[in-house]
């Protein structure tokens, strides 16, 4: 079991790395591979050997000499640990294009988080339901995160209204907001944002595209 120390202590890019050592564990626990090295895990993600078990020591867990990591095990300590086992109730507001897609990806139950309902302001998606998710009046907020026990939001609303949707979503008591906008949101109290910016990826891509003359 893993202190809340040693989750409190690591840090952001390896937190980052941790669910692409997951992924590629979990493809060769279902292919019957029983250990693996640093060497190979590196190879296969492009991350130095070291720092894999740089990032693996903060979770306690080291490969056996000549032999490597034990598959199965690293598998269930890094689900373990980064919680996607655990169900985490979700609400999303704004169901455009985007929370549309998010609320269509069914991939994102086997991470454990379940999109449990939507709000909008558009009358016309109010009552309807996208990919069997129902489609609530926004002003309904409060109520549905706790008729539904959901401690996570999702915000895909326009960027005008972000900031108020925030506001509202913590005056709802949301624990977690996972911020899909282009702007930076405020809160106040503990509460935990993610910020998730397709526009800043797209910045970069086009920036070293640019550097490389494409």
């Amino acid at each position: 079991m893993l202190q809340t120390e040693t989750r409190a202590q690591l840090p952001e890019p390896t937190l980052r790395r941790l669910p692409w050592y997951l992924s590629y564990v979990s493809m060769l626990n279902a292919a019957g591979v029983e250990y693996v090295s640093s060497t190979l895990i590196a190879r296969e993600l492009d991350v130095d050997a070291s720092q894999i078990a740089k990032d693996l020591s903060f979770l306690d867990i080291k490969g056996k000499t000549r032999i490597g990591y034990d598959v199965a095990s690293l598998e269930q300590v890094l689900q373990d640990f980064l919680g996607f086992k655990k169900s985490h109730n979700a609400v999303i507001a704004g169901v455009g294009s985007l929370g549309s897609a998010l609320l269509a990806d069914s991939g994102l139950q086997r991470y454990g988080l379940n999109i449990v309902a939507a709000l909008d302001v558009n009358k016309e998606k109010i009552g309807t339901s996208i990919a069997g998710v129902p489609v609530y009046d926004m002003s309904r907020l409060a109520d549905i995160r706790r008729e539904l026990s959901a401690e996570i939001g999702i915000l895909t609303v326009p960027v005008e209204v972000a900031q108020e949707v925030t506001d509202m979503m913590v005056g709802a008591g949301f624990k977690a907001l996972w911020n899909f906008t282009p702007i930076r949101i405020r809160t106040a109290g503990e509460i935990v944002v993610s910020n998730t910016s397709i526009y800043a990826h797209l910045a970069l891509m086009y920036n070293r595209l640019a550097q490389s003359g494409i």
